[in-house]
């Protein structure tokens, strides 16, 4: 999956050059995997609210991805309405994707997304399409878990480390 960027807006009022999309990428394939990292997934309830939840994701083959037990509140959510926003603080730039998760069927698919937990140290094994392991983070629900990716359609940095910057991208 290419993420291409179809434009990018330079939000910066002090004259910094426009953060690269590739900063970003870089960023996610380094850093997502890392224990440290915290992702809020942010989901809309069907009466309108809000909803949001801490989630472990990885960026693999230029994507973002993540489980969930299908019970769990932002699963129905998403089975509801697709649309979703994801925050993350990267080192020197904090992140907001915005786009539509669904879930992963594709079995090839499935067993990378696994092996790629797997090296950041999640023992996540495919069971039929979903995940299983001996332990998960407690807002993941009751295994199985299902695995989302995310298509993206925008997102916005800041940078939170010099030289500075603010930039917007929109993706094709």
């Amino acid at each position: 999956m290419t993420n291409s960027t179809s434009e990018t807006r330079n939000l910066d009022q002090y004259g910094n050059a426009a953060l690269p999309w590739s900063q970003a990428q870089e960023l996610l394939a380094t850093e997502s995997a890392a224990k440290d990292v915290p992702f809020f997934l942010n989901t809309v309830r069907p009466d309108g609210r809000p909803h949001s939840v801490g989630i472990g994701a990885i960026w693999f083959e230029e994507a973002l991805y993540f489980v969930s037990g299908l019970d769990t509140r932002k699963s129905r959510n998403l089975a509801e309405n697709p649309a979703c926003t994801i925050s993350v603080r990267l080192t020197g730039m904090d992140l907001v994707l915005e786009g539509d998760a669904h879930l992963v069927g594709d079995e090839s698919t499935l067993d990378r997304v696994a092996a790629r937990y797997r090296e950041s140290g999640w023992p996540a094994q495919r069971e039929g399409a979903a995940f299983t392991a001996p332990f998960m983070a407690p807002s993941g629900g009751a295994g199985p878990w299902y695995v989302y990716r995310i298509t993206l359609r925008g997102a916005h940095a800041v940078a939170t480390a010099g030289p500075g910057g603010a930039t917007r991208w929109t993706f094709a």
